[in-house]
């Protein structure tokens, strides 16, 4: 089929160059609407279930909610794995399902199952929350705002209700969260001491506000001859109405509202801040939504933003505190740099090889002619340009030129025997068809079966295969088309001296001389390629081992933890010191502390921004190293840097242990974390093992209880009623002329504070009367988990550490040696959690991956030579690149993770080339009658060159990757380190080796076959 191709273009040119013309632009236009992200999109299904029960302990919440839901949606299919974290008054459990399952039918599978458990759950718990996960990663960029005019309520309700709104219709945006700030509502703060005077409980007082306070329908009427629509409007149309409302007490009398307590139109108790460089703000975060695409996004919202500041009043200041697209502009800018520069340079060395710039314009056209086409592809399988596809063309760029390199190269030749340029390109084209569908295929076939492994390191593959399989394809239509049709009309042809033979010019000798010496002698050649390859594999164990670095995005999180019982105060204090420390380092911009941002007072999250790159002397990692240990001098508190890796995880390694037996894992943690801290390069080492936090214990006396007729279930809602209020749902609401708010009604906050107060209570009897909460029940301080993380329907905990010097693969075995992990309790299992279990996944995944490509190489290699040896010889070349990579990744001390991998893949595709090019021309040589030693010696010495050159190219291209120039540059450089050092020494053993084996396997065939035919002799 190539044949006739190449024929067809040449006796066509105009219709091929139109061709090629209208599918750059085509290539083109795409280019220009494809998003642009950090790498692809592997946004995990998920559904998340929410059940609040206000004042639960976790305990009980694990016992009477989460293990009813957890076992009601295990019977789902496509479930990845189930993860639970329960705290006071809530419960969340997450469903993560595998890739690829539609997940707005889990979300309604979820939510049927959970219907069905709704009458087992407590009857005070809210109705349970089933929502998809519809927000990807953390926060993609953070806004403050800021006013002379307004307060802190006013800025608040402006984000909440314009500023949110605005942006929640931005597409892409998933959701928009308010950072610091308040939530306004109506407080009622009742005095405990009124109350026991006048007789009445606070839930008494919450119930009637609620039944009066509220507007409520009441039908149609017909008066006069017209209908009218009858309402029935008790809400308070004033605060001041409000304070005069007419509380009934238990004796008939009635009082006004605010005899009992104070009635203010206020905020709710804060549960969370926001400092700006010390400074209180109020801000909001963007979550993206679950496919979308970062920069997008980003862009759009600025560009919202803008508007915004043309509709609101003059004196709202916008200040951007961070975006994470940045960064993401920053690698995309420095890849398609990197693209260029690789371009030029396999241009600039195919041109130095041939000495001929008609035949490098022509050989250099073939860049575009196959970049473009494959950036329409690209769209239309909903790809982005991140990472993984630009770095795809990036280290393809010496395979794209490779096949035009070989068919200029060819019709070089030819032209050197003294044909016209216009039946050279006939011929050669004629000669190189094959070799250059069978190395098309090739790449093809490596990817074809990596790209869709599975899993999230399949997710990172199949760009990276489906983008360099479609720049092969084209790039080898375009040499057996664009390159023959404009060598047979652009080169000019070559003059021969007299009495010279075309057949004896002069080759590069010593090649010749060493590939003789290697044919001569065979054992010795195969013996010293075995003994490479398998002393190459021996350096396994000395590579650094992870998944991929993080980069220097230029924004570092900070995650604050307190001890249990902390308060909000207390988180802000830490904060701040935080703060002070930072605000000394040169290299940090600004600092947004968040206390309280996990809905915890004890913990928080700081987001520290720092200057560009170009304006600091430290990366961040070396930024992160010196800040830590700063951290350590606060005291009382557990400040760590948060990873940023490909799970998410916020510790570089984390080990999962599960037990359903509690006390046992706790001990197995703590044992594993004072093991873990002895381990060099370990840092910040922490685990989930939660400590206890402090409670107030209300133990009913059954015998006074019944004699009273008091219920549990009336002391524990007059406690609650009176300390935290009523639930959100059922809080009465106070109408303004643009929404409602709540009504909040409890005791004061300096009542809260006194035991005495809680003691006091008065709890309703079954006959009416109120009787002291001591009298029914024994009140002491006591103590519980402040939190418990569940793992597949078990307790968890959750160890962890970051790295300092010592890459994820050693760390993880380092973990498996400690003496814990190698005697750890029957009643415990253990598990990769994070970075770790996708690095376990990717190799795992990976070896049978690559197995199958093999497999697919010499079946596509069988069918295109209709052989089953002759492949062998081809295959033969693979093994022959491991060693360079191995050295190259250990010389520069590059961890093996999953760019190295990838950069491997890539490399099986590129090494099968040239022994392609070898076993094709010393088939038809043997084919033309020549003997066998001749016909090998011919093909190396003659396709010397072409190797060369294109090996020459591919390394030259991948360059500036490899010298990891610009933003990112460290993460991608392993790959083209891999591949640089494997297609080196790929390319010299090929050289020899493939033709010593290729002799071994023609013999053999040709001794096999005379088993069955009759054939002459054979010449040796």
């Amino acid at each position: 089929m190539a044949f006739n191709i190449s024929n067809w273009s040449i006796k066509n040119p105009i219709p091929t160059i139109l061709i090629s013309l209208v599918m750059a632009l085509m290539g083109y236009i795409a280019f220009l609407g494809l998003g642009i992200d950090r790498s692809p999109n592997i946004d995990i299904p998920a559904v998340i279930i929410t059940v609040n029960q206000p004042g639960a302990g976790p305990e009980e919440l694990e016992t009477q909610v989460t293990k009813k839901v957890e076992d009601a949606v295990a019977a789902l299919g496509n479930i990845d794995q189930i993860t639970s974290t329960v705290n006071e008054g809530s419960s969340t459990t997450t469903v993560n399902f595998i890739l690829g399952t539609n997940s707005d039918r889990a979300t309604n599978d979820v939510r049927n199952a959970i219907a069905q458990i709704r009458q087992d759950l407590p009857q005070d718990t809210n109705d349970p929350i089933v929502q998809r996960l519809e927000f990807a990663g953390g926060a993609v960029m953070n806004y403050t705002i800021s006013s002379p005019k307004r307060s802190i309520a006013e800025l608040s309700d402006l984000v909440d209700r314009q500023i949110g709104r605005a942006l929640t219709g931005v597409p892409g945006v998933a959701r928009v969260d308010r950072v610091g700030g308040v939530d306004r509502e109506v407080r009622v703060d009742l005095d405990p001491g009124r109350l026991i005077a006048y007789g009445i409980t606070a839930a008494a007082v919450n119930d009637q506000i609620r039944s009066f306070n509220i507007n409520l329908p009441g039908g149609r009427s017909e008066i006069g001859g017209s209908e009218q629509t009858v309402r029935t409007l008790g809400s308070a149309e004033t605060i001041e109405d409000l304070r005069n409302y007419q509380i009934s007490l238990p004796n008939g009398d009635t009082v006004p509202l605010n005899n009992l307590g104070t009635v203010s139109d206020s905020s709710s108790d804060p549960r969370q801040m926001a400092l700006l460089d010390g400074q209180p703000v109020v801000g909001f975060s963007i979550l993206r939504g679950t496919g979308s695409t970062l920069v997008t996004v980003e862009t759009a919202v600025r560009q919202e933003i803008e508007n915004l500041k043309k509709k609101l009043p003059e004196d709202i200041k916008f200040q951007l505190i961070f975006t994470r697209a940045d960064s993401i502009r920053d690698s995309y800018e420095s890849l398609l740099s990197d693209l260029l520069i690789g371009c030029l340079m396999t241009v600039i060395t195919v041109g130095l090889f041939l000495g001929n710039w008609r035949a490098t314009i022509i050989t250099g056209l073939a860049l575009p002619l196959s970049i473009f086409p494959t950036f329409w592809v690209m769209q239309a399988l909903n790809y982005t340009l991140n990472g993984m596809t630009l770095l795809a063309l990036a280290l393809a760029l010496g395979n794209l030129v490779d096949d035009a390199v070989c068919m200029v190269e060819d019709i070089d030749q030819h032209l050197a025997m003294g044909k016209k340029p216009l039946q050279a390109a006939f011929d050669a084209s004629k000669e190189i068809g094959l070799a250059v569908l069978a190395s098309a295929a090739a790449i093809m076939a490596v990817f074809l079966p990596v790209a869709f492994m599975g899993g999230v390191p399949g997710q990172f593959f199949q760009p990276f295969g489906v983008t360099v399989a479609v720049s092969t394809l084209f790039s080898s239509l375009i040499a057996v088309t664009v390159t023959p049709m404009l060598s047979a009309y652009i080169l000019q042809p070559k003059k021969l001296k007299t009495g010279d033979n075309p057949s004896s010019r002069p080759r590069f000798r010593p090649y010749k001389s060493l590939l003789t010496w290697a044919l001569r002698h065979r054992i010795l050649t195969l013996l010293a390629a075995l003994v490479f390859f398998i002393g190459s594999l021996q350096l396994v164990p000395l590579i650094p081992k992870g998944l991929f670095s993080s980069g220097d995005t230029g924004l570092s999180t900070i995650s604050l933890e307190l001890p249990p019982g902390a308060t909000l105060n207390d988180t802000v204090a830490v904060a701040n010191q935080v703060n002070s420390l930072l605000q000394k380092n040169p290299a940090v911009a600004n600092v947004l502390a968040i206390p309280g941002d996990s809905g915890r007072v004890n913990t928080g999250l700081i987001y520290v921004n720092l200057v560009p790159k170009e304006q600091r002397s430290l990366t961040q990692r070396q930024f992160e190293e010196q800040t830590r240990r700063d951290f350590q001098k606060i005291p009382g508190a557990r400040v760590t840097f948060r990873a940023q890796g490909g799970a998410g995880s916020s510790k570089d390694v984390a080990i999962v242990l599960k037990s359903e037996n509690g006390d046992i894992l706790t001990q197995t943690a703590q044992k594993l974390e004072r093991e873990m801290r002895a381990l060099p390069g370990f840092v910040e080492v922490s685990s989930g093992v939660s400590l206890v936090k402090p409670e107030i214990i209300i133990q009913p006396d059954p015998v006074r209880a019944a004699d009273q007729g008091v219920s549990v279930r009336a002391i524990a809602r007059t406690a609650s009623l009176a300390l935290i209020g009523d639930n959100e749902f059922n809080l009465a609401k106070f109408n303004l002329a643009d929404r409602q708010i709540p009504i909040r009604v409890k005791i004061a906050n300096d009542g809260r504070s006194e035991i005495e107060t809680l003691q006091n209570l008065r709890v309703p009897s079954s006959n009416g009367t109120l009787v002291p909460l001591n009298s029914v029940a024994t009140i002491s301080l006591g103590s519980g988990p402040a939190e418990i993380q569940r793992f597949n329907r078990q307790r968890q905990v959750n160890i962890g550490a970051n790295l300092e010097g010592v890459s994820l693969g050693s760390a993880v075995t380092q973990i498996r040696a400690l003496p814990i992990m190698k005697n750890l309790p029957p009643e415990v299992t253990e598990e990769p959690f994070g970075d770790a279990r996708i690095m376990r996944d990717i190799f795992a995944r990976f070896l049978g991956a690559l197995s199958l490509a093999i497999i697919s190489i010499y079946g596509i290699l069988v069918l295109l030579y209709n052989n089953f040896l002759y492949p062998l010889a081809i295959l033969t070349s693979l093994p022959l690149s491991i060693g360079g990579t191995l050295i190259a990744l250990l010389i520069t001390q590059k961890e093996l993770g999953l760019y190295a991998l990838i950069g491997i893949v890539l490399l099986m595709g590129l090494v099968t080339k040239n022994a392609i090019l070898l076993v094709d021309f010393a088939l038809s040589g043997i084919e033309s009658g020549n003997p066998q030693f001749k016909a090998v010696i011919d093909s190396g010495v003659s396709r010397l060159r072409p190797i060369i050159m294109t090996s020459v190219s591919t390394v030259a291209g991948m360059l500036p990757i490899a010298l990891a120039l610009g933003a990112d540059g460290e993460i991608r450089a392993p790959m083209a380190i891999a591949v640089i050092g494997g297609f080196t020494t790929s390319t010299l053993l090929t050289l020899v080796v493939v033709p010593v084996i290729f002799t071994y396997i023609d013999s053999f065939y040709y001794w096999f076959r005379g088993l069955f035919v009759k054939q002459k002799p054979k010449s040796i």
